[in-house]
């Protein structure tokens, strides 16, 4: 089963929202997250896909949604406003009551971050706030639309473009912001709140986040995004930006000790999506996997051969650690540097017959060994190393058994 499914909810007007629910793998979720996105956004940008894959490595559920009237929600984005945002963030969170658990996580992106904040004044069950490049109170995306105000106030709406798309917008939409009392919500919001914010944003600057801060009381933090664009375009920012909030909220959230992997094998791995960022569920602990941005990665996580160095070094370590304990040696520090290659064979008695290529894997392994040693000892570890298990492994013929999930017959 995936474990990001496409689902629908209601807001107070009837219309369905559509929304998407992503899971960590092999474990229940906790906490469950609430994302809103940037003013005439969607569900599916960078930011959000990329701040809620990294929230779901660490065990968080996530519902990113489209606001009413936008992507592929219904609804008629020129009779929503801000005070409809903050509903339609109310109807996420009974959805996501009825359906998982109560969230206890809420963030917002721009002006999906001063809505998140209301929101939280609203909704009981949130602890923690996170606003991510968000204007300190509603009404300044007006400067969005001020070639149109005039004309908005004159005929009572106008057609305006916003990052390259036309949208109808009423006088009720300027109405609504400029209603909006953001200081008493700040001031009272009692609530765990995250400010992030990039100092080179260009489209909500800076004062904003200095604005907010200084508005709210304690518990509260403040992290930049330093290099970031408004939109965090680059999706290294957003993933970055999601690490962040997944370690700032075991702060305030008490964590139940996690689930056992549900699965019969010992790793899970889920690879989902257009490029190559692969999770990685091992018992209790997730991983990452990518490739390099060179071939079409996005170098969130080592490469499936550095894993494997990763874990020949790993071994050879603790093997040795192991060793040396046995024996009462003063072995304090263990590094191993390892690299992989294809390397041509050397000679004829090391060419497998089934190796076309004449080439074989060439793991190179260099190991430092710190501490009160004499040159006997080490040259023994350095044979011990060679009976790491993974080393066997490796160097040892395998059997692959391989089949469709769910078949153990074979067929």
């Amino acid at each position: 089963m995936s474990n990001s499914q496409k689902v629908t909810f209601k807001n107070n007007q009837g219309d369905q929202l559509s929304a998407r629910v992503d899971l960590p793998l092999g474990r229940h979720p906790f906490p469950f997250v609430i994302f809103a996105h940037v003013f005439t956004g969607s569900k599916d940008l960078i930011a959000a896909k990329h701040i809620s894959r990294a929230l779901t490595l660490n065990g968080f559920g996530v519902l990113r949604f489209d606001f009413t009237g936008l992507g592929e929600s219904e609804g008629d984005f020129s009779e929503t406003n801000f005070s409809s945002n903050v509903e339609d963030l109310e109807a996420a969170a009974e959805y996501v009551t009825e359906m998982y658990m109560a969230p206890s996580v809420i963030v917002g992106h721009s002006l999906g971050g001063i809505a998140a904040i209301f929101a939280a004044a609203r909704i009981d069950s949130i602890k923690a706030v996170v606003s991510i490049g968000a204007p300190s109170y509603p009404d300044h995306v007006s400067h969005l639309l001020r070639d149109k105000i005039e004309e908005i106030s004159k005929n009572g709406c106008a057609q305006v473009e916003i990052a390259g798309r036309r949208f109808r917008i009423k006088k009720q939409f300027l109405d609504d912001l400029q209603a909006q009392e953001h200081v008493p919500i700040l001031k009272n919001l009692g609530k765990a709140l995250l400010v992030m914010h990039s100092p080179q944003d260009g489209i909500v600057g800076i004062k904003n986040a200095a604005e907010i801060y200084k508005l709210a009381k304690h518990p509260k933090s403040y992290v930049t995004l330093d290099g970031a664009d408004h939109m965090l375009t680059n999706r290294q920012d957003a993933f970055y930006a999601g690490n962040v909030i997944a370690s700032w909220v075991k702060r305030y959230i008490d964590f139940p000790i996690a689930d056992k992997l549900e699965t019969d094998s010992q790793v899970v791995v889920r690879l989902e999506g257009d490029d190559y960022t692969t999770e990685i569920q091992a018992d209790q602990h997730a991983l990452i996997a990518d490739e390099p941005i060179s071939v079409g990665g996005n170098d969130f996580g080592p490469s499936p051969y550095e894993l494997l160095n990763a874990s020949l070094g790993a071994c050879t370590a603790m093997t040795l650690k192991m060793y040396a304990r046995r024996k009462k040696w003063d072995l304090q520090e263990v590094l191993v540097h390892l690299s992989y290659e294809k390397s041509h064979v050397y000679s004829d008695d090391q060419a497998n017959p089934d190796n076309k290529d004449g080439r074989i894997d060439r793991f190179e392994r260099e190991i430092e060994l710190i501490g009160d040693l004499d040159e006997k000892q080490k040259e023994r570890l350095v044979e011990i190393a060679n009976r790491c298990p993974v080393h066997k492994t490796i160097s040892s013929p395998s059997v692959f058994a391989t089949r469709l999930f769910g078949r153990r017959d074979g067929k």
